[in-house]
């Protein structure tokens, strides 16, 4: 039986069909269907709103009304059915192409020969994953499973010159920035994340300017919360491009 509770609303008429919502519900509440986000449970939802920081349309909102009660049991076995499915098949519930969760091997290391060559394309990527920012990344991601995180923020790839080869090689990046994005969802998606995909390390990389030091501060905070404790490195990169810390 229902109860008066939180809980997230769709405006039909403001939803594009974007997927941003669904891809920021940890719970998997949340699916695009006919061209429209739509709650595809009551009891998956648990109204805390994560969802509504990444609809660009504002077409979510938390509301107070009857329904059926959060069961975070059915919400796991729900997860646990979408982790089932193969990696080749596994997407999210996004219907935008820039958002689906794609896995591919990052092209072989170069080395010095990068530097040396005058062809345009000469530094290949190493990045074996799509998508990186953090609020786009499912927590059942498979590229999430026994990874070697490193979470970078967004400044930080631009100003260090040599960021793919000296950092990006053999690791699951998520990318984000704790000054525009939401501290506290990206507290509750590291935690999940945490808590259920087994990762075996993680590495920080941020910037010296203070809005930066959250990032680190909400990785720990998280593995704490998920009562996990993972090896974890924090390097510091200046606005001139030089490690300054780590």
């Amino acid at each position: 039986m229902g109860k008066i509770r939180k809980i997230v609303e769709i405006d039909e008429e403001l939803c594009d069909g974007c997927g941003m919502c669904a891809i920021a519900c940890a719970e998997g509440a949340l699916e695009i269907r006919d061209g429209k986000a739509r709650l595809i449970k009551e009891s998956y939802c648990d109204g805390l709103g994560a969802c509504l920081s990444g609809c660009p349309q504002g077409a979510v909102r938390v509301i107070e009304r009857e329904a059926d009660e959060f069961d975070p049991e059915e919400v796991e076995e729900h997860l646990d059915r979408q982790k089932a499915q193969k990696p080749e098949e596994f997407k999210t519930a996004c219907a935008c192409p820039s958002s689906q969760v794609a896995v591919f091997a990052p092209a072989p290391h170069l080395g010095g020969a990068a530097q040396t060559s005058r062809e345009p394309d000469a530094e290949a990527s190493q990045l074996s994953h799509w998508p990186v920012q953090i609020r786009l990344v499912p927590v059942n991601a498979p590229f999430l499973k026994g990874a070697d995180l490193l979470v970078v923020s967004d400044c930080a790839p631009v100003a260090y010159p040599n960021f793919h080869n000296k950092f990006v090689r053999g690791k699951t990046v998520l990318l984000g920035c704790p000054k525009f994005d939401d501290k506290q969802e990206y507290l509750k998606k590291f935690t999940e994340i945490f808590r259920t995909a087994e990762i075996r390390s993680v590495t920080v990389l941020d910037m010296e300017v203070p809005c930066c030091s959250a990032l680190p501060a909400i990785v720990r905070k998280a593995m704490e919360d998920a009562g996990k404790n993972i090896a974890f490195e924090e390097v510091t990169v200046s606005t001139r491009g030089k490690i300054i810390n780590r």
